[in-house]
Protein backbone atom coordinates (compact mmCIF):
# COMPACT_ATOMS: atom_id res chain seq x y z
CA UNK A 1 0.00 0.00 0.00
CA UNK A 2 1.33 3.39 -1.10
CA UNK A 3 0.15 6.19 1.35
CA UNK A 4 0.90 9.24 -0.64
CA UNK A 5 -1.74 12.50 -1.33
CA UNK A 6 -4.13 9.61 -2.18
CA UNK A 7 -4.05 5.82 -1.07
CA UNK A 8 -3.18 2.97 -3.80
CA UNK A 9 -3.27 -0.97 -2.78
CA UNK A 10 -2.06 -3.23 -4.84
CA UNK A 11 -2.46 -7.34 -4.69
CA UNK A 12 -0.48 -9.29 -7.51
CA UNK A 13 -2.38 -11.59 -9.12
CA UNK A 14 0.25 -13.44 -11.33
CA UNK A 15 0.05 -13.83 -14.68
CA UNK A 16 -3.36 -14.12 -15.67
CA UNK A 17 -5.67 -10.66 -15.48
CA UNK A 18 -8.10 -11.11 -12.42
CA UNK A 19 -11.51 -9.13 -13.07
CA UNK A 20 -12.22 -7.99 -9.82
CA UNK A 21 -16.45 -8.35 -8.90
CA UNK A 22 -16.26 -5.40 -5.84
CA UNK A 23 -15.17 -2.69 -8.00
CA UNK A 24 -11.08 -2.76 -8.10
CA UNK A 25 -9.75 -2.24 -10.84
CA UNK A 26 -7.82 -5.20 -13.04
CA UNK A 27 -4.13 -3.58 -13.42
CA UNK A 28 -0.30 -4.29 -14.97
CA UNK A 29 2.06 -4.34 -12.29
CA UNK A 30 4.87 -4.45 -14.69
CA UNK A 31 6.57 -6.62 -17.43
CA UNK A 32 9.80 -7.59 -17.75
CA UNK A 33 10.44 -9.02 -21.76
CA UNK A 34 7.27 -10.98 -23.02
CA UNK A 35 6.20 -11.63 -19.00
CA UNK A 36 3.52 -9.27 -17.56
CA UNK A 37 2.50 -9.65 -14.57
CA UNK A 38 -0.85 -8.31 -12.87
CA UNK A 39 -2.37 -6.80 -10.14
CA UNK A 40 -6.09 -5.92 -8.35
CA UNK A 41 -5.62 -2.58 -7.28
CA UNK A 42 -7.42 0.19 -5.07
CA UNK A 43 -7.65 3.63 -5.18
CA UNK A 44 -8.12 6.22 -2.68
CA UNK A 45 -8.60 9.89 -3.04
CA UNK A 46 -7.56 11.40 -0.08
CA UNK A 47 -4.95 10.12 2.00
CA UNK A 48 -1.88 12.12 2.97
CA UNK A 49 -3.50 15.32 1.64
CA UNK A 50 -5.86 14.83 5.04
CA UNK A 51 -2.63 16.15 6.33
CA UNK A 52 -2.69 19.10 4.07
CA UNK A 53 -6.48 19.75 4.99
CA UNK A 54 -5.43 20.10 8.73
CA UNK A 55 -2.34 22.67 8.00
CA UNK A 56 -4.23 24.60 5.11
CA UNK A 57 -7.86 24.26 5.41
CA UNK A 58 -8.12 24.24 9.45
CA UNK A 59 -4.98 25.81 10.75
CA UNK A 60 -4.08 23.37 13.52
CA UNK A 61 -0.78 22.36 12.55
CA UNK A 62 2.56 24.31 10.39
CA UNK A 63 3.59 21.71 8.47
CA UNK A 64 2.48 17.87 7.49
CA UNK A 65 5.21 16.42 9.66
CA UNK A 66 3.76 18.04 12.69
CA UNK A 67 0.31 15.82 12.54
CA UNK A 68 2.21 12.78 14.43
CA UNK A 69 3.31 14.73 16.80
CA UNK A 70 -0.01 16.48 17.57
CA UNK A 71 -1.82 13.00 17.30
CA UNK A 72 0.41 11.41 20.10
CA UNK A 73 -0.85 14.27 22.54
CA UNK A 74 -3.79 11.76 22.84
CA UNK A 75 -4.21 8.59 23.49
CA UNK A 76 -7.06 7.93 21.06
CA UNK A 77 -9.37 9.80 18.61
CA UNK A 78 -11.91 10.19 21.38
CA UNK A 79 -14.42 8.42 19.68
CA UNK A 80 -14.03 11.05 16.35
CA UNK A 81 -14.74 9.61 12.78
CA UNK A 82 -13.52 11.58 10.25
CA UNK A 83 -14.52 10.81 6.70
CA UNK A 84 -12.16 12.38 3.82
CA UNK A 85 -14.39 12.61 1.54
CA UNK A 86 -13.18 16.09 0.24
CA UNK A 87 -13.95 15.04 -3.40
CA UNK A 88 -16.09 11.91 -2.95
CA UNK A 89 -14.71 8.41 -2.31
CA UNK A 90 -12.59 6.45 -4.75
CA UNK A 91 -12.60 2.55 -4.12
CA UNK A 92 -14.49 0.45 -3.17
CA UNK A 93 -17.50 3.38 -3.32
CA UNK A 94 -16.81 4.94 -6.24
CA UNK A 95 -19.09 8.21 -5.29
CA UNK A 96 -18.52 11.42 -6.48
CA UNK A 97 -21.24 12.85 -4.45
CA UNK A 98 -19.86 11.77 -0.95
CA UNK A 99 -19.02 14.48 0.94
CA UNK A 100 -16.26 14.82 3.95
CA UNK A 101 -17.52 14.86 7.69
CA UNK A 102 -16.47 14.53 11.46
CA UNK A 103 -18.73 12.42 13.56
CA UNK A 104 -17.97 11.73 17.60
CA UNK A 105 -17.34 15.39 18.37
CA UNK A 106 -18.13 15.96 22.36
CA UNK A 107 -17.08 19.14 24.33
CA UNK A 108 -13.92 17.42 24.62
CA UNK A 109 -12.81 17.40 21.45
CA UNK A 110 -9.39 18.67 20.40
CA UNK A 111 -7.21 19.51 17.97
CA UNK A 112 -4.94 16.23 18.87
CA UNK A 113 -7.89 13.95 18.71
CA UNK A 114 -8.96 15.55 15.14
CA UNK A 115 -5.54 14.88 14.01
CA UNK A 116 -5.21 11.09 15.20
CA UNK A 117 -9.16 10.39 12.96
CA UNK A 118 -7.27 11.81 10.20
CA UNK A 119 -4.63 9.69 10.45
CA UNK A 120 -7.06 6.53 11.41
CA UNK A 121 -9.01 7.83 8.18
CA UNK A 122 -5.92 6.33 5.93
CA UNK A 123 -6.13 2.84 8.02
CA UNK A 124 -9.70 3.06 7.65
CA UNK A 125 -9.86 3.11 4.19
CA UNK A 126 -6.98 1.17 2.94
CA UNK A 127 -9.17 -1.79 5.34
CA UNK A 128 -11.66 -0.92 2.79
CA UNK A 129 -9.75 -1.78 -0.01
CA UNK A 130 -8.51 -4.92 1.47
CA UNK A 131 -11.99 -5.93 2.38
CA UNK A 132 -12.67 -6.29 -1.28
CA UNK A 133 -9.32 -7.74 -2.65
CA UNK A 134 -9.58 -10.37 -0.01
CA UNK A 135 -12.72 -10.95 -1.78
CA UNK A 136 -11.57 -10.93 -5.10
CA UNK A 137 -8.58 -12.94 -5.13
CA UNK A 138 -10.05 -15.72 -2.19
CA UNK A 139 -6.75 -15.48 -0.20
CA UNK A 140 -6.23 -13.59 3.19
CA UNK A 141 -3.59 -11.08 4.44
CA UNK A 142 -0.27 -12.68 5.66
CA UNK A 143 1.23 -8.97 6.10
CA UNK A 144 0.61 -5.53 4.22
CA UNK A 145 3.89 -4.00 2.25
CA UNK A 146 3.86 -0.26 2.46
CA UNK A 147 5.24 2.61 1.55
CA UNK A 148 4.90 6.40 0.59
CA UNK A 149 5.45 9.53 2.24
CA UNK A 150 2.80 9.16 4.98
CA UNK A 151 4.53 5.45 6.16
CA UNK A 152 6.94 6.84 7.82
CA UNK A 153 4.05 8.34 10.57
CA UNK A 154 4.53 5.35 13.42
CA UNK A 155 0.82 6.33 14.50
CA UNK A 156 -0.99 5.46 11.19
CA UNK A 157 1.33 2.11 10.87
CA UNK A 158 0.71 1.07 14.18
CA UNK A 159 -3.39 2.03 13.58
CA UNK A 160 -2.85 0.21 10.15
CA UNK A 161 -1.89 -3.38 11.68
CA UNK A 162 -4.39 -2.59 14.26
CA UNK A 163 -7.42 -2.45 12.48
CA UNK A 164 -6.26 -4.97 9.69
CA UNK A 165 -5.30 -7.09 12.48
CA UNK A 166 -2.63 -8.29 10.28
CA UNK A 167 1.61 -7.23 11.02
CA UNK A 168 3.09 -4.38 8.13
CA UNK A 169 5.91 -4.15 7.01
CA UNK A 170 8.14 -0.75 6.28
CA UNK A 171 11.13 -1.23 4.11
CA UNK A 172 14.28 0.86 4.82
CA UNK A 173 13.37 2.64 1.05
CA UNK A 174 9.90 3.96 1.01
CA UNK A 175 9.81 5.47 -2.04
CA UNK A 176 9.23 1.58 -3.94
CA UNK A 177 7.59 3.14 -6.88
CA UNK A 178 10.71 4.95 -8.07
CA UNK A 179 12.46 1.78 -6.78
CA UNK A 180 10.52 -0.56 -8.60
CA UNK A 181 11.45 1.61 -11.52
CA UNK A 182 15.15 1.43 -11.09
CA UNK A 183 14.69 -2.42 -10.53
CA UNK A 184 13.60 -2.29 -13.97
CA UNK A 185 16.01 0.21 -15.29
CA UNK A 186 18.80 -2.20 -14.28
CA UNK A 187 17.39 -5.44 -15.12
CA UNK A 188 17.15 -4.13 -18.60
CA UNK A 189 20.74 -3.27 -18.65
CA UNK A 190 22.01 -6.28 -17.19
CA UNK A 191 23.18 -4.37 -14.03
CA UNK A 192 20.69 -7.27 -12.24
CA UNK A 193 20.61 -10.76 -13.27
CA UNK A 194 17.65 -11.25 -12.99
CA UNK A 195 14.34 -11.11 -10.35
CA UNK A 196 15.92 -12.80 -8.20
CA UNK A 197 18.66 -10.72 -7.55
CA UNK A 198 16.35 -7.87 -6.69
CA UNK A 199 14.74 -9.78 -3.61
CA UNK A 200 17.80 -9.37 -0.99
CA UNK A 201 18.01 -5.28 -2.04
CA UNK A 202 14.30 -5.39 0.07
CA UNK A 203 15.20 -4.57 3.95
CA UNK A 204 12.40 -4.29 6.52
CA UNK A 205 13.35 -1.09 8.53
CA UNK A 206 9.99 -2.25 11.26
CA UNK A 207 7.50 -4.36 11.53
CA UNK A 208 3.89 -3.61 13.01
CA UNK A 209 1.96 -6.08 15.21
CA UNK A 210 -1.50 -6.22 15.92
CA UNK A 211 -2.46 -5.51 20.08
CA UNK A 212 -6.22 -4.01 19.49
CA UNK A 213 -8.65 -6.58 20.81
CA UNK A 214 -10.88 -7.85 18.40
CA UNK A 215 -13.82 -6.55 20.00
CA UNK A 216 -12.06 -2.78 19.77
CA UNK A 217 -11.11 -3.64 16.41
CA UNK A 218 -14.23 -4.54 14.59
CA UNK A 219 -16.33 -2.17 16.76
CA UNK A 220 -14.32 0.79 15.78
CA UNK A 221 -14.40 -0.61 11.98
CA UNK A 222 -18.39 -0.57 12.15
CA UNK A 223 -18.55 2.75 13.41
CA UNK A 224 -16.09 3.39 10.31
CA UNK A 225 -18.86 1.72 7.94
CA UNK A 226 -21.84 3.82 9.62
CA UNK A 227 -19.83 7.06 9.26
CA UNK A 228 -18.88 6.42 5.77
CA UNK A 229 -22.96 5.21 5.22
CA UNK A 230 -23.98 8.43 6.38
CA UNK A 231 -21.54 10.68 4.26
CA UNK A 232 -22.58 8.86 0.84
CA UNK A 233 -24.42 10.66 -2.06
CA UNK A 234 -24.82 13.39 0.39
CA UNK A 235 -24.12 16.28 -2.63
CA UNK A 236 -27.15 17.06 -4.49
CA UNK A 237 -27.01 15.88 -8.03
Amino acid sequence: NTYGTGCFLLMNTGKTPKMSDNKLLTTIGWQIGDEVTYCLEGSVFIGGAVAQWLRDGLGIIKSSADVQRLAESVPDSGGVVLVPAFVGLGAPYWDPYARGAIYGITRGTTAGHLARAAIESMAFQTRDLLEAMQQDAGISLAALKVDGGAAVDNELLQFQADILGATVQRPTVCETTALGAAYLAGLAVGFWKDAGDLAAHWVIDREFFPVMPEVDRQRKYLQWQEAVRRSLNWEPH
